[in-house]
């Protein structure tokens, strides 16, 4: 007996996840997790509401998957920027050149850090949230610490100089760069903010004596 060719059921989603992701993400950075609507949510990625659920979940399950890609993304361009083959005062350049890339789009309004900028109002009042941001944190201080400490090793600060607190100074003046920006900074001024934090940071370890 010749039998039919099975055809699979259902049909194959029409959207490419990464895609999908990275659009609720601008919807999210623009508006907040709050303000954000599953409508604003199904426009911006161009699913229905019962596609964007089956493929990502509810609107909360959907935004921690943002806020990891988007971290995903920043440790992988920390880890770039401050390679052990980079000078220092380069790697701390590259990192807030970057950041600043990032918070000032080409096409479109100064948006700051995703990260910083929805997380830090959510983390209040949602502990999945607060432990996103929070380790994100972490790992942004540990990567400035690793650096700096490499530095010192290597003689590019003086053995008095605290990597720890110097690292402190270099992770605050990334999350200047991300709120003055969303808040309305020109990127020119932050640009010089972003140029003096570099040099105080290795002057601080080359004076320490």
């Amino acid at each position: 007996m010749v039998q039919k060719e099975r055809k699979p059921r259902g049909r194959p989603p029409a959207y490419v996840p990464e895609v999908a992701l990275a659009r609720a993400t601008k919807a999210f950075w623009e508006s907040g997790f709050a303000a954000t609507s599953l409508d604003d949510l199904a426009a911006a990625t161009g699913m229905n509401r019962p596609s964007l659920y089956g493929a990502f979940g509810d609107k909360h399950a959907l935004y921690l998957r943002a806020l990891a890609a988007y971290w995903d993304a920043g440790r992988s361009g920390m880890a770039d920027a401050l390679a052990p083959d980079r000078p220092l005062r380069e790697g701390l350049r590259r990192v807030y050149s970057i950041a600043l890339d990032l918070y000032f789009p080409l096409n479109g309004q100064p948006r700051g850090c995703f990260l910083i900028g929805t997380a830090t109002t959510e983390a209040m009042r949602d502990a999945d949230v607060r432990a996103t941001l929070a380790e994100a944190l972490r790992e942004i201080d540990a990567a400035f610490e690793a650096r700096l400490l490499l530095a010192k090793e290597r003689g590019e600060l003086t053995g008095a100089a605290d990597p720890w607190l110097l690292a402190m100074l270099a992770a605050a003046t990334l999350h200047t760069l991300a709120l003055r920006s969303r808040a309305g900074a020109s990127r020119a001024d932050l640009e010089k903010v972003a140029d003096g934090a570099v040099a105080f940071i290795c002057a601080a370890g080359l004076a320490a004596s």
